[in-house]
This record gives C-alpha cells, structure tokens and sequence, in this order.
C-alpha cells in the first residue's frame, strides 16, 4: 500500500502526547454549579429524576458552596424552592424570600471566593408555573413582569449577588433589569442573559427540582427548537440592552446554536447543560450502558469546543475533581 509518509496518528501516540496537542481544554474556573435550596427544610432531599442532586437545606447548602469553592468552580447559580407560591410569585420579590436569604447565606459562606450567582424569574414563585405573571386571558404579562422583574433584581443584588440571571425569556427583561439596578446605585452587578432558551424537552428534571406548578407550556415565550436566526436576534436585543454575558439553553442539542453565538458576540457565552442532557447519562451509567465519566468529559467538551466559555452543569465539582486527578 502506497500513501504519503503522512500519519496523524503519531500525534496520538500516548495520554501525554493527546495532551500536548489538545486543541479543546477545560478548566474548573469555567463551570458553574446550579444548586436548589428548599425552604423549610433541614437536611438536603434527593431529587429522583436528578441522582446525585438535591434540593439543600440552608445548612447543606452553605457547605455545598464551601466545597465547590475547594474543587475550584468557577461560580454558583442558586435557584430556591419556596413553601408557598401566590399568583405574582411575591416570594421571589420578598427579601425574606428562600432565593433571597440563600443568596445572603453563601455570600456570607464564600464571599468572593467563587462568583455567587442568581435566578432572576417568576417560575418557582408562582403558583401558575408561568415565568412572569398572567393577565385576565390566563396570559404572560410581559409588560408586568417586566416591572416584577426589576423588583426582584433589586432584592437580589440588596443580598448581595455578584450575577443576575434573569431566565423568563421576556421581550425587554434585561434592559428592564439593568434599569432597576443602574437607578438604585448597583452599577456594579453583571447581568448574565438567558439570551437563546428554547422550548425544550430536556427540562423536565428541573421541574421537579423546583417543583414547578406549571400546567401548559411555555412556548409563547421560550423559543422555537427549530430556529437559529432567531436565537441570534434574541442575543443582539441582550447585549444591546446592557448584558454583560449572555446564555445559550439547553446545550448538548444546542451546539450549533452556541458556535453561531461565540462567532458573532464579544461577550462571554456560557451554555446550560441542563437536567434532562445531566439525567440521560447518569441513567445510562446505571444501567451499565455508558461510562459515567468519559461521557461527562466528553459532552463537557462538546460543549466548550463549540465556543462556551463558560458551562453550567450538574457535574462542575465532578468534573473539577476528574481534571485535578486524571487529566
């Protein structure tokens, strides 16, 4: 057999040599732990459809932080789990409200050890489900909400949050947000944008996480599945309006939508491996039909090989752990 003294296989040699010419690498500092802490509980309950996660007590969840902090992750994104839920989702607006006082707890836990992060959306407070509140039709409000919004913004940043993540997919969200906070002197507070949500199938997990009242869906605002230009007018309307990130989720079937992003924006982008993507392999690896750890090292650099800089996953101390010891 005649071929040219050409072999791209030399550069694959041995686990050194891969190493070396690795053209994707990951790093701790880029990945963002979600955590849901539950009000009125005292010790953390395990999530059926998410094993491996819980639902934190504030106790357990000041030392979730402690110990994503020693792995090296890079940021938190805290989402909170309220006992009682009202029509305008007022507990995510009181500053006594779980989100609200989990936010104070780590910041107190951490400081500025890791960069501390917030949910900013209506669905774990209302008792609807909807992401901001229902006009007479049974209709998200969007004009509203957006008020509810800033409301919200400014409890969140009085606790202390580093980073505002306001997820609701409304028309206008981020410039009502940065509004809010630019007029009561918190200039300083990073807005990272849920810019391009969609639709997605691959949510249902969380829903249980938070344990979410929504009856419907919410395709009236999330995006279509099928849509790309669409995603990428959504992330110009973000930046324009003052985000300083911005957040393409789901991401595993979403990859094309996160390198189109990173090709077009100078900001940072992140992307949400979200419940479902975390779900699938950890029901796989159970059952014997996958191996837990390459297939999370694998799709977490799918991930970062398609343009995120920055990935929020279930598996961010996991991973951190594996990158310290084997990689």
């Amino acid at each position: 057999m005649s071929f040219p003294n050409i072999r791209p296989r030399r550069l694959r040699t041995s686990p050194a040599m891969r190493r070396l010419v690795s053209e994707t690498r990951l790093s701790p500092a880029e990945f963002v732990l979600p955590l849901f802490v539950k009000e009125g509980l005292t010790e953390p309950r395990p999530i059926a459809s998410m094993p491996g996660v819980v639902q934190h007590s504030r106790d357990s969840l000041r030392k979730a932080a402690v110990e994503a902090v020693q792995a090296g992750v890079g940021g938190l994104m805290l989402f909170g789990v309220p006992e009682n839920r009202d029509p305008e989702g007022s507990g995510g607006v009181d500053p006594g409200g779980i989100l609200n006082v989990a936010i104070r707890d780590v910041i107190r836990e951490v400081g500025d050890a890791t960069v501390v992060m917030s949910d900013l959306c209506l669905d774990e407070f209302t008792s609807h489900g909807h992401c901001g509140v229902l006009d007479a039709s049974g209709e998200v409000d969007n004009d509203r909400t957006l008020q509810l919004y800033g409301e919200m913004a400014l409890a969140q940043a009085a606790a202390g949050v580093h980073v505002l993540g306001p997820s609701g997919m409304m028309d206008g969200q981020v410039g009502a947000v940065r509004a809010a906070l630019d007029g009561a002197g918190y200039q300083d507070r990073t807005i990272l944008a849920y810019a391009a949500k969609y639709a997605s199938a691959f949510f249902g997990p969380f829903r249980d996480a938070v344990e979410s009242e929504l009856d419907g869906d919410r395709r009236t605002y999330q995006q279509d599945p099928g849509n790309l230009r669409e995603a990428l007018r959504e992330v110009e309307l973000d930046i324009a309006e003052g985000a300083d990130m911005v957040m393409v989720k789901p991401a595993g079937a979403y990859l094309d939508v996160i390198s189109a992003v990173a090709e077009r924006v100078t900001v940072p982008v992140a992307a949400y491996q979200v419940s479902g993507e975390y779900a699938m392999v950890e029901a796989a690896a159970a059952n014997g039909w996958i191996d837990r750890e390459r297939a999370m090292m694998e799709s977490l650099t799918a991930i970062r090989r398609a343009g995120a800089q920055i990935t929020l996953t279930y598996w961010a101390v996991d991973a951190a752990r594996l990158l310290r010891d084997h990689y």
